[in-house]
């Protein structure tokens, strides 16, 4: 099982730790909601419980409950900006279809 962030988005990782001045890493998880059924859940990841996995990966730490791997196994973290715009991306392969506004998919 794996998990995997590009180096654009472990930048921002890195970024957003040194702005908040403490945490170990990132921690995704998956919970239901929208229309499609799952969505990312984004946070800090301030300690490592005995049912987390992790994943570094470009001087950062990615942190999953193992029960969400179900969900996030072979998920690419990237970061984007568009003009205005930034946000973390998922390239999810488990992913078989997501809603019209990419905020919530299905598996």
């Amino acid at each position: 099982m794996t998990v995997t962030v590009t180096e654009n988005a472990a930048a921002q990782i890195a970024r957003q730790l040194r702005r908040r001045g403490h945490g170990l890493g990132l921690r995704l998880g998956v919970r239901q909601a929208g229309c499609s059924g799952y969505s990312y859940v984004v946070d800090y990841a301030d300690e490592i419980a005995a049912d987390d996995a992790v994943f570094e990966q470009h001087g950062v730490t990615i942190v999953v409950k193992t029960a969400d791997l179900t969900y996030l196994d072979g998920v690419e973290i990237d970061y984007t900006r568009e003009g205005l715009n930034e946000t973390f991306r998922f390239h999810n392969p488990k992913a078989t279809a997501s809603c019209g506004c990419g905020e919530s998919f299905a598996v």
